[in-house]
């Protein structure tokens, strides 16, 4: 082999021992990145689910309650999903029920609604959302306060006819310049009552005692 030779090949199995290196290193930037995200992701959703329904209407760890339910359009699920029982002194006390609009002004807006067995709000969370900064982003209860007015209400309180943002002739106040988010999610937590009102029995049955075909 010449030398010139022998310097190419050099060269070309110090290029592919450097790309072969730098994929591993990108990968394993991914990975630990995906994980990252995926444990902050899920620490965020574990908060939320301890702020829709509150330490004293429950003393079972939240996140052991999950169950799987059947696709429901109304709370935008077209698969199966997951929700969560809350649980105290052996019964279950509320139900924290994920719903997704297609309805906000910049996107889709992801939320749990905490229902507890009577049909009261115990708190609703926003998950996510691509509101408008300054604007519609004033759903999150990190931006506002506006979210913690759900807690307490169900569907006859207000009347069914009374859950809409002010300027449809409702009770929830809108933000100035930004009508459409928030009624995006008062119509979003509405479903979830009226979900919950229509499934109330099986919704509160303990995960053994639950079918899909009881809850269509």
């Amino acid at each position: 082999m010449s030398p010139l030779t022998h310097s190419i090949a050099r060269g070309a199995v110090g290029l592919g021992l450097f790309a072969i290196v730098t994929a591993g290193v990108v990968g394993l930037t991914h990975s630990l990145t995906f994980e990252r995200i995926v444990e902050n992701r899920l620490a965020s959703e574990y908060q939320a689910l301890e702020q829709v329904v509150p330490a004293a209407l429950h003393d079972n760890d939240l996140v052991d309650g999950a169950i799987t339910l059947p696709a429901a359009e109304m709370l935008g699920h077209p698969e199966a999903f997951t929700a969560w029982q809350a649980r105290q002194d052996g019964q279950i006390s509320a139900i924290i029920l994920p719903v997704t609009t297609r309805q906000g002004y910049s996107g889709d807006i992801s939320l749990l609604a905490g229902i507890a067995a009577d049909g009261t709000l115990t708190g609703v969370r926003v998950l996510s959302h691509r509101e408008t900064p300054g604007l519609g982003d004033k759903i999150d209860v990190r931006k506002s306060d506006w979210i913690e007015q759900f807690a307490g209400l169900s569907l006859g309180n207000p009347p069914p006819e009374r859950w809409a943002v002010k300027e449809d002739g409702g009770a929830f106040d809108a933000f100035t310049g930004a009508t459409v988010t928030p009624r995006a999610v008062v119509g979003a937590v509405q479903r979830s009552l009226e979900y919950f009102a229509a499934h109330r029995e099986r919704l509160l049955q303990a995960p053994e005692e639950t079918t899909d075909e009881s809850i269509q």
